[in-house]
């Protein structure tokens, strides 16, 4: 069965969770790091979920490959 949308699917969910994970990991980053390595890693975090979303909107597992 092909999930109608990128929200049905297990590993966009896991990626949000991860998403989540970080930005609370994040909360404890000291001030002098903040902008340079919370940035970095709450951007990362987004484009995961981002990416897959993106994917499947494409439809083809080639589409999704190309992403990466």
């Amino acid at each position: 069965m092909s999930a109608t949308s990128y929200r049905e699917l297990e590993v966009w969910a896991k990626a949000m969770d991860v998403a989540e994970a970080i930005y609370a990991a994040t909360r404890d980053i000291p001030k002098q790091e903040e902008y340079r390595m919370t940035s970095q890693l709450i951007r990362c975090a987004i484009s995961i979920p981002a990416n897959i979303a993106e994917g499947h909107a494409r439809g083809t597992r080639r589409d999704l490959c190309a992403l990466h």
